[in-house]
């Protein structure tokens, strides 16, 4: 496994950590080339929860990104100082991230991962639960706006802001839901969608595969074996 781009994501790189907060952290590595040719071929996804780090293969990586899967994204996005890992080929995909866009799959992946955020909270209930459930519920409420706000603002100018300006607000909207108001998160997303379909995104209609597909065709090259690839 030859790690080309890694970072801290989730709260810590929102702004939104409190004290004991989990560490979550995402990255894309190349296996060797030649095992894609074996009995055995290689995991596309390592995921581990002590700590809690998800690493995809470069392919599987690239195909996230060109759907729209947020968190995915979010890796080529970060502020500097959340990267921990960054080799030449992890600058690179950084230089690509605006090719892995397109108007209708981050409208549909935005909407849909805070739609199901909105789900969970429903079957929370009033807000008359367990204070571990209440704070699971302020969680997930807060996963919503996030997702709202950051899927609305990359559809409006194709720029992801990772680092919110506002975290207090993200956290009190987490609380108040939590709280029973439950009403203000399907208004919040319910504003989102009016704010979709209203918005004249820059976004183009399909991502640039053929950009996407030139960096991974150099992954795959670079790792080969030297005698095999001419590149280390």
């Amino acid at each position: 496994m030859h790690l080309l781009l890694s970072g801290i994501v989730g709260s810590v790189a929102y702004g939104l950590a409190r004290p004991g907060s989990d560490v979550d952290r995402i990255g894309v590595f190349a296996a060797p080339t030649v095992a894609f040719h074996g009995l055995h071929p290689p995991r596309e996804s390592v995921v581990t929860t002590d700590p809690d780090v998800t690493l995809h293969e470069a392919a599987k990586y690239a195909r996230l990104g060109l759907s729209g899967n947020p968190t995915a994204t979010e890796l080529m996005w970060l502020p500097d100082d959340c990267y921990e890992t960054r080799t030449e080929f992890g600058e690179r995909l950084i230089a690509i991230r605006s090719a892995f866009l397109s108007a209708s799959r981050v409208r549909d992946a935005y909407l849909g991962y805070a739609s199901r955020q909105f789900r969970k909270l429903e079957s929370r209930g009033d807000g008359s639960f367990s204070a571990d459930t209440r704070r699971r519920t302020a969680k997930h409420a807060r996963h919503l706006a996030r997702l709202v706000h950051q899927g609305r603002l990359l559809y409006a100018t194709g720029v992801l802001e990772i680092r919110l300006a506002d975290p207090e607000w993200f956290r009190a909207f987490g609380e108040r839901v939590a709280g029973g108001e439950v009403d203000d998160a399907r208004a919040l997303l319910a504003e989102a969608e009016r704010d979709f379909d209203r918005i004249r995104t820059p976004l183009p209609d399909r991502p640039d595969e053929a950009a996407v597909e030139r960096w991974l065709l150099d992954v795959r090259a670079a790792h080969l074996p030297p005698k095999l690839g001419g590149a280390g």
